[in-house]
């Protein structure tokens, strides 16, 4: 009969038990990113940068990233990867690849010295390392391919392309600011000269 008394004085250490075990300490655990929350996969101060984007209307609501002047062309919804590398001293290597444009076409495609806008004027002239003291630059002397970054991107039937250019030379931070796409050869409606479409490098 003693049993019964010992078993109710201990039934409320048993129901302790639990909560004591679980206010034990918990180490944190580091954050675990979810797919998709990669960071950016370049920075201003990163020798490798990469910008991704598809080509929307220079009119578009929120001022895109990628700007079509001609749609022809380049059609909305077409995309584009350009990778700057500057891992190397004195050296800048730049590499664009595009689907969806135009098929079996020629782009001549520079390095401009403004920012896209609805303008197509807005990305301003070709970037020289040395700048030409006469604008519009023509003097072979400094607009050509050692001094400008150029590239000539060719797309095949399906409308896709990739084309690497490199350079001497790394652009000075904040004067090298989009990659212009101009219309070429044959270009329909166009003229060679005309900017079809304007990727930000920097804001």
């Amino acid at each position: 009969m003693m049993s019964t008394p010992l078993a109710a004085a201990l039934l409320p250490l048993a129901l302790l038990a639990p909560a004591a075990a679980s206010s034990a300490p918990v180490t944190p655990r580091a954050p675990v990113a979810s797919p998709g929350s990669a960071a950016s996969s370049g920075s201003a101060a990163s020798p490798v940068s990469v910008v991704e984007a598809a080509f929307d209307p220079a009119t578009a609501f929120v001022p895109p990233t990628a700007v079509s002047y001609a749609d022809d062309l380049v059609p909305y919804g077409a995309r584009t990867r350009i990778v700057t590398d500057r891992s190397t001293s004195g050296r800048t290597v730049l590499t664009m690849t595009v689907t969806g444009l135009a098929p079996d076409h020629e782009f001549p495609v520079h390095l401009h010295t403004g920012s896209c806008g609805a303008d197509p004027a807005s990305s301003g002239p070709h970037y020289q390392d040395a700048v030409d003291p006469v604008q519009p630059s023509t003097d072979p002397a400094y607009a050509n391919g050692r001094n400008e970054l150029r590239l000539a991107l060719r797309t095949d039937a399906h409308g896709e392309g990739i084309a690497t250019a490199s350079v001497p030379w790394q652009p000075r931070p904040g004067e090298a600011r989009s990659l212009v796409m101009h219309a070429g050869t044959p270009a329909g409606p166009h003229a060679a000269g005309d900017r079809a479409a304007c990727v930000k490098l920097e804001k």
